[in-house]
Order: structure tokens, then C-alpha cells, then sequence
């Protein structure tokens, strides 16, 4: 007979609880850890058996849990909860026979959610989209310090917010929502929460995109007072309008445009609020310049907004908006200024991984000399192509589906002039940078967009991205970039 898991919480007697967690990445871990401290019965499956998951199964081991590495059967007989990591997909075996079983499966929000302190639990702030998440994350917890919070960035990013919520001495968390960490959320109810953008992306995962846009919306699910949406998508517009929230919570939409009542926006190159004053419909309060915003391009002014209405949600004020933006550091490998050979400037944009990133990216620059390839994911790129073709001055592929790139070329931007860099060794970074430089000149843009994830040929986007920055730097005449010039990188 199954037992009833809807009660549990910090507070709950777990000693009676045969846990079972699936998946030892960096959140599983986490998860059991955690609910090994409760003194949970705690067992870990896990289909893998590396050297990352062997030093996690050690440590959990000597603390008492069962762990099972390498494991393709079924799921334990006495688990009485699943918790699952991020990793595994919804269809994933051992989900689909626990739900068959009447097992209750949480992930790892919905495992954080319910350990929050009962007595000083942080509000949530949460942040989902396509592209953008990060850098929208580490932007609104800067304007929460600015205002004086105490605050941090978890979840998807950095600490997993399990590690967070045990040793919670925070008034706010900013939230960082990956897709595959939604489907099993049942009682999480953020403050506000926002879904930047949806494009095509871990359609694998979820087995299609509409069940992909499914589970992203889920994000919008209990929100207490703002639900922050991309007025140019009409995709998180739908999500919203559908969303079962709080009574009371507001829609809220952010655009680069001058924005209606209810919305933040830009006016004279200044970010507006237009939903968070006294007076919305006579009035918009002042929140920071454009130039406040670093690097910046379009979709990073946009970030800003969503990160600001977030803000805005909570109470902070708008010094503190302005005061966050000039106080935030961007993350690696996001439209990041490497330096300049003879007026051309290199720009890192390794984190842009599918085609809609690397759009928004291409977006901010002219002329570009495009370096892009990778594994495309099952991707298209004739929208890619067609929307940035005027942009480009040359464009040097690499990676294994380097072929789907210029064959959207070929259609769309025939005049283009293409370098295929067929080796996969060790210094194909760096011929491919050399070949950019050959092809540029002053004025223009060498952008590292690949459009595809890194892990034919790299370790992972930060590796990529190191390779492309090592590149540029063994340039004769080299000038790496001064504090402005990384501030105003994107211009363009």
C-alpha cells in the first residue's frame, strides 16, 4: 500500500521514509544528502557509474545511504517517495513504474520547496526561458543587494537550492528554473516568477515541444503576485493567460518598447515602470538608462526588465534597480569582450548553444565574422540565417554538424563567404579564429555564436570558449579589453 506524501515537510518524522533518489549529479547528491540530515531511509540509483558519481556514492555511502550505480532495474521495493535530479527525462523507466506503483515523484524543486525553514523561510524570485536565465538571475540578485537584502542566486546556477534551503538564513532567493526541473513540482508558489523566452530546446528530453512549452510553464503555477512575461512572445503571453496563480497575482509584461500600463519598458533609452508605481496610468517610474546596462544588446536590455519586474515584485525600489545593473558582474561566456586585433574586436558568446541564442547574439553586432558549429541538437537554422544574413561578413563553421549550418548558408545567404574547419583536433579552435581574422576587418565583430552545444570537440561551452579566448589572445597585436570596452561590448 502506498503512503501519503502530501503532509511532508522540514518539520515531518522522515525516519519512517524509504526515499529513493534518481540521479548522482550535483542535485541528487544534494537531495540525498539532505534528506539524509532528516533521517530518511535514502537509496540512489543511478545509470552511470563514473568517477564523479563513485566520489559522491562513497561519501553518501559512509553516512548510511544504499547507493546503486550502474542501475538498469527496477526501482527498489521499498521506496515509499521518488526524488528526482534534473537529469533523467519525464519518460524516464523508474518514473513511469513509480507512477504506476501510485508512488508520489517530487524533483528537486519541489524537495526544496517543502524543506524550507517553517519559521524564516527566503521568498523565491523564479526565472525560466529558453536563453537568458543566468545572466536575468545574477541581475536581479544584484538589485536585490543593492537593496539591501539578504539574498543569493541557486538552483540551476551555482549552489543547488536543496543546499540553500537547509541552511536558509536569507530573506530572498533569485531562482534559476532549468526545463527539465519542472515536471514535478506540486506545491512550490514563488513571490513572482518570469519565462523569458521559448524557442527550441531539449525537445530530446521531453520527447517534443509542445510538452517542452508545458513543462516550462509550470513555472507560472501558484505565483503569488507577478507573473513577469515577454510581451514580443506570444508563447509566454499564453502561459500566463492560462496559468493557475494566486488571487490577486498580476501580469506583468516586459518590452523594448514604450510599454502600456502594467509593464516596464523603455522610453528615451531609459528603463520605465509602468506596473509597480501609484499611479499607472499617468505616470512611469524612472529606473535606470540603457547604459546601465553591460554588455549591452537588445536581449540583455531585455533581461534587465524581466530581472527589474522581478524586483519591482518584491518591493525593491528603483535606485536600487539602477544601483544592481552598474553593480552587476556578467557571467562567462555570454557576449563577453575577449580584446581587439587592429579594430577588430573577438567576442565570446560560447553560452549561446542553440539557434535562438546565437540569433539574439548575432542581433547585437554588424559586420560580423561568425564562428559557429557544434552538435546542432536536431536543430534548423534557416530562420538564423535569414534574419542575421545582412550582418555577416564571413562565417567559419566547425564540428560535427558544422553541415546543417552551411546548408542554411547556401539558401539564404549564398554571397556569404563560408570557411569549412573540418578538423576536430585539439587546435581547430584556433584555426578557426585565424581564419575569422583573416576574413575581417576594422570595425568588424569575430563573434564566437555556435549555435549548438560543445560536446563533440570540447569539455563544455566554458572550455570552448577558454580555447576562443586563448585563440584570440596568440594574435599578433593583441589588445585585451579595457573596463569600458567591456561595458560597452554589444553596442553595435
Amino acid at each position: 500500500m502506498t503512503r501519503d506524501a502530501t503532509h511532508l515537510d522540514r518539520g515531518s518524522d522522515w525516519s519512517t521514509w524509504h526515499v529513493t533518489v534518481l540521479g548522482l549529479g550535483i542535485a541528487g547528491y544534494s537531495c540525498a544528502d539532505a534528506l539524509m540530515q532528516l533521517g530518511a531511509r535514502v537509496c540512489v540509483v543511478d545509470e552511470s557509474a563514473g568517477e564523479r558519481q563513485q566520489q559522491r556514492a562513497d561519501i553518501l555511502q559512509s553516512l548510511g545511504a544504499m547507493v546503486l550505480l550502474g542501475h538498469t532495474g527496477d526501482l527498489p521495493t521499498a521506496t515509499e517517495l521518488l526524488v528526482v535530479s534534473p537529469g533523467p527525462r519525464p519518460s524516464h523507466p523508474l518514473i513511469r513504474e513509480a507512477q504506476a506503483r501510485g508512488i508520489t515523484v517530487w524533483g528537486e524543486l519541489e524537495l526544496a520547496w517543502r524543506l524550507r525553514s517553517p519559521e524564516s523561510a527566503a521568498a523565491w524570485l523564479c526565472i525560466t526561458g529558453t536563453n537568458g536565465k543566468t545572466t536575468t538571475t545574477l541581475m536581479l540578485e544584484s538589485m536585490l543587494r543593492a537593496a539591501g537584502y539578504r539574498t543569493c542566486s541557486a538552483g540551476n546556477i551555482g549552489t543547488p537550492l536543496v543546499d540553500v534551503v537547509m541552511h536558509d538564513q536569507m530573506d530572498v532567493i533569485a531562482v534559476e528554473v532549468g526545463a527539465p526541473q519542472l515536471p514535478f513540482v506540486e506545491t512550490m508558489s514563488p513571490v513572482a516568477s518570469v519565462c523569458l523566452n521559448i524557442a527550441d530546446d531539449h525537445i530530446d528530453h521531453f520527447g517534443g515541444f509542445d510538452e517542452y512549452v508545458q513543462a516550462k510553464a509550470r513555472i507560472y503555477e501558484r505565483t503569488q503576485e507577478a507573473a513577469v512575461y515577454n510581451v514580443e512572445d506570444r508563447v509566454t503571453r499564453t502561459m500566463v493567460q492560462d496559468a493557475d496563480v494566486v488571487e490577486g497575482c498580476r501580469a506583468i509584461g516586459f518590452t523594448l518598447d514604450i510599454p502600456d500600463v502594467g509593464m516596464v519598458g523603455v522610453v528615451d533609452d531609459l528603463l520605465v515602470d509602468r506596473a509597480f508605481i501609484d499611479d499607472r496610468h499617468d505616470a512611469a517610474q524612472e529606473l535606470a538608462s540603457v547604459h546601465d546596462v553591460h554588455p549591452l544588446a537588445p536581449h540583455n536590455i531585455a533581461n534587465a526588465l524581466a530581472a527589474a519586474a522581478l524586483a519591482r515584485a518584491f518591493g525593491v525600489p528603483a535606485h536600487a534597480v539602477r544601483d544592481g545593473l552598474r553593480d552587476f558582474t556578467p557571467a562567462a561566456h555570454r557576449i563577453a569582450q575577449v580584446g581587439s586585433v587592429g579594430g577588430v574586436q573577438f567576442v565570446d558568446d560560447s553560452k549561446a548553444t542553440n539557434a535562438h541564442a546565437a540569433q539574439t547574439s548575432l542581433a547585437a553586432y554588424a559586420p560580423i565574422v561568425w564562428i559557429a558549429g557544434g552538435m546542432a541538437k536536431g536543430q534548423e537554422f534557416d530562420e538564423l540565417v535569414m534574419a542575421s544574413a545582412g550582418r555577416l561578413r564571413g562565417v567559419v563553421l566547425l564540428g560535427v554538424d558544422r553541415g546543417a549550418i552551411a546548408e542554411a548558408l547556401a539558401r539564404h545567404a549564398p554571397d556569404v563567404p563560408v570557411i569549412d574547419v573540418a578538423s576536430t583536433e585539439t587546435g581547430a579552435m584556433a584555426e578557426a579564429v585565424r581564419q575569422a581574422h583573416l576574413l575581417a576587418r576594422p570595425g568588424d565583430t569575430v563573434l564566437l555564436a555556435p549555435g549548438c552545444a560543445s560536446w563533440d570537440m570540447f569539455t563544455d561551452y566554458t572550455d570552448r570558449g577558454r580555447r576562443f579566448a586563448e585563440a584570440a589572445a596568440a594574435l599578433e597585436g593583441f589588445q585585451p579589453p579595457s573596463h569600458e570596452d567591456t561595458k560597452r561590448a554589444g553596442e553595435a
